[in-house]
């Protein structure tokens, strides 16, 4: 399958955030596949700050963007701090370019001045409601009994605008027409216009709304493939419509697949939270998880490499992954199996990588054991844990004596009378030994309990509840 036929190889791609919050997992998905689909085809991956939603930006969202995109080991050919030919990289800093285009666009009929208030507008879809319209809105049934430049008069518009009258500028939306495109995720998908709204491209703060900018700054920089997520779909027809206007060749589509809750229905942050799910990547990076495990995850949250092959490096993804892959239905998100992931990556690592991975986070709870005795605590550990600051949240008896004992534990595998006696013979012989290893512990303990007639267990479980707690 030809990814994109109207666009030259090597493919150019972005991803393109707005700084409104803390990057969202559904985001670093879509990044990774942005980036999997440059890197393996020897492309360009460019990040883009979309930041001319001024109300909705939140300071210190920018910089998450980057510490996580780094943490994730998602380097980017250009953006912000690394300079390329289409700089600069934030909207914000890219208006002259907008108004340009939305000139351009009235001049040529695509696009027209309006002059509705945002009370006119509501009083218009309400008559529209209580006339049997379930959705109305601004389109060409409607566009004509408003106030904007297809309805007044040349002069008066010009009047207005020059007294500062508030107003927008919308893409005028032809009717009666299908509008066809190829997604390359979902085949042949096709909308017809009248069921599209004559989107406003620039707001009368002057700023261009997302839809404007998104295009103008793809066709400048070069994009040839546009892959986000599946809520984008139904802003893509007015997309095409906007290339057309500009008589521009439009990139390849490609819209991902839903992260679903385990419960159901889109993964959003309110049912995360009820479900226990973070979903910023910050979230994921502050429980410890691997960035290796994270990104593995995400790239089979709607992308599967056509083998039983689960567990792949960021190298051998981006070998492994192809646009024809990403399937259609959701995906639902399962923590267990994210855990499974960090397990994985985890054990990968050198005992000696996992002790340096657990040394600052024992620090943190004043505990600093030589590098010999936290290797062997990591070597005995290793297979066991799914976290590198499990070695300091759950195995504290490595670090120090236990301070209460486990009541359910000792209920049921301590004898009054009986059990600290064999546990005191046992300590006792232990001292008594020249050389010491898990081989002269077990048989000591084995000669212990046949000496006093008693099975294994009967000393096992209360040796272990005596050194651990547990």
């Amino acid at each position: 399958m030809d990814l994109a036929p109207n666009a030259p190889t090597p493919p150019r791609v972005r991803f393109a955030p707005s700084p409104t919050g803390l990057l969202h997992i559904g985001g670093l998905r879509t990044a990774l596949y942005n980036y999997l689909l440059a890197r393996g085809q020897g492309g360009a991956f460019l990040l883009r700050i979309e930041d001319t939603d001024q109300e909705r930006f939140v300071e210190g969202a920018e910089a998450d963007i980057l510490e996580s995109l780094a943490w994730a080991g998602l380097t980017f050919d250009e953006g912000p701090g690394v300079d390329g030919p289409h700089a600069p990289y934030h909207q914000s800093a890219r208006s002259g370019l907008y108004r340009e285009a939305v000139d351009r666009l009235v001049t040529s009929g695509h696009a027209y001045v309006a002059f509705d208030t945002k009370e006119e507008i509501e009083a218009m879809r309400a008559r529209e409601m209580a006339a049997g319209d379930a959705n109305p809105k601004v389109d060409a049934r409607r566009r004509g009994s408003m106030a904007n430049a297809l309805t007044l008069p040349a002069a008066e518009v010009e009047a207005r605008i020059a007294r500062g009258e508030p107003h927008v500028v919308r893409l005028k939306v032809p009717e009666g027409e299908a509008v066809v495109f190829t997604d390359l995720v979902r085949g042949a998908v096709s909308i017809r216009s009248d069921e599209l709204d004559d989107q406003v491209l620039m707001k009368s703060d002057g700023l261009p709304t997302y839809h404007l900018a998104n295009v103008v700054d793809d066709h400048a920089m070069g994009i040839t493939h546009v892959i986000r997520g599946e809520e984008w779909l139904p802003s893509t027809p007015k997309h095409v419509l906007l290339y057309r206007a500009f008589g521009w060749t439009p990139p390849a589509f490609a819209h991902l697949p839903l992260i679903l809750s385990p419960s159901g229905g889109k993964l959003s942050k309110r049912n995360a939270d009820t479900l226990g799910i973070p979903v910023s990547v910050r979230q994921y990076r502050e429980a410890g998880y691997e960035p290796g495990a994270l990104v593995n995850f995400l790239a089979f949250l709607g992308w599967n490499p056509g083998t039983e092959r689960e567990v792949f490096t960021l190298d051998e993804l981006t070998a492994a992954f192809s646009v024809e892959r990403i399937g259609q239905s959701g995906v639902q998100f399962n923590l267990d199996k994210l855990r499974w992931y960090n397990q994985q990556f985890l054990r990968a690592l050198t005992v000696q990588q996992l002790a340096e991975r657990a040394r600052p986070l024992l620090a943190a709870k004043g505990i600093a054991p030589d590098a010999h005795f936290l290797e062997q605590a990591a070597l005995l550990l290793h297979d066991r844990i799914a976290f590198a600051h499990d070695l300091a949240d759950d195995y504290g008896y490595f670090w120090s004596d236990p301070e209460a004992y486990d009541e359910a534990g000792v209920a049921k595998r301590w004898k009054p009378g009986a059990t600290a006696g064999v546990v005191r013979a046992y300590a006792d012989a232990l001292e008594a030994l020249e050389t010491f290893s898990g081989d002269d512990a077990e048989r000591v303990l084995r000669e212990t309990t046949d000496a006093q007639g008693l099975k294994a267990a009967d000393l096992i479980h209360p040796a272990r509840l005596a050194v651990s707690g547990t």
